[in-house]
This record gives structure tokens, C-alpha cells and sequence, in this order.
């Protein structure tokens, strides 16, 4: 019985580290979409794209935890774009080859809730 138990956890485990990489595939995929179509936004290769990725994520997980609220441009309100326009701008002080200036995190931000609007799978983080 224990051996059951053990590889539903393994699998449960399995499952949350499929999650963390789809997420953090389809927030790259979405950050190059935005960057590629937004003035004034580089990511200079493709390491840049990776890294921010992950700083965009764990930032947005660190607000989450601490505030409650979700940084995303559509569905989360003017609190939400506002966070999205933040993290998107931040970003360029932890990542080199990342430049963003604020209009661009504006437009940016909208184009980032538009594109993650309609991309499929999970809405939330």
C-alpha cells in the first residue's frame, strides 16, 4: 500500500514540475510576442528572453503571496495593468539585454493581457 501512496506523490510531484515549465514556456512565448510587436522593448537573445521570463514569474508569484493580487492587464482591473506595467519595467534592472521604457511597459502590459487572454491553458498563476 505504501508503494501506491508513494507514486501517486511521485506523479502529484511530477505533475507540479509540468506545470511550472508549461507556465514558465508559454510566459516566454508571451514576453517575445510582446516584445516583438511593442516600440521601444528589446530582449536582446534568447537568454535575456529566458531569464526575464523567470524573474516576470517569480515577481508576479512574490505579489501574489504577499498582496493577494494577480498582475495581469485584463480580468484583475486597473490594479492589475498597473502591476503588469511595474513588473514589466522592473525587469530591465534584473536582466541585461532587457531594455523597456514606460510607455512601451504600458503598451507592452496590454499587449502581454491581450496575448495571455487568448493563449490556451491555465488563465492563473
Amino acid at each position: 500500500m505504501d508503494n501506491n501512496n508513494s507514486n501517486a506523490q511521485s506523479g502529484s510531484s511530477m505533475g507540479t514540475i509540468g506545470q511550472i515549465v508549461g507556465r514558465f514556456i508559454v510566459a516566454a512565448i508571451i514576453l517575445a510576442i510582446t516584445a516583438f510587436f511593442t516600440p521601444g522593448f528589446s530582449i536582446n537573445n534568447i537568454w535575456s528572453l529566458a531569464i526575464s521570463a523567470i524573474v516576470l514569474t517569480v515577481m508576479d508569484y512574490l505579489i501574489i503571496k504577499f498582496t493577494g493580487l494577480h498582475a495581469m492587464a485584463f480580468g484583475k482591473g486597473f490594479v492589475g495593468f498597473v502591476l503588469a506595467v511595474v513588473i514589466l519595467y522592473a525587469t530591465q534592472f534584473f536582466v541585461s539585454g532587457y531594455s523597456i521604457s514606460w510607455m512601451a511597459a504600458i503598451i507592452g502590459a496590454l499587449i502581454y493581457g491581450v496575448i495571455d487572454y487568448i493563449m490556451p491553458g491555465e488563465q492563473g498563476m
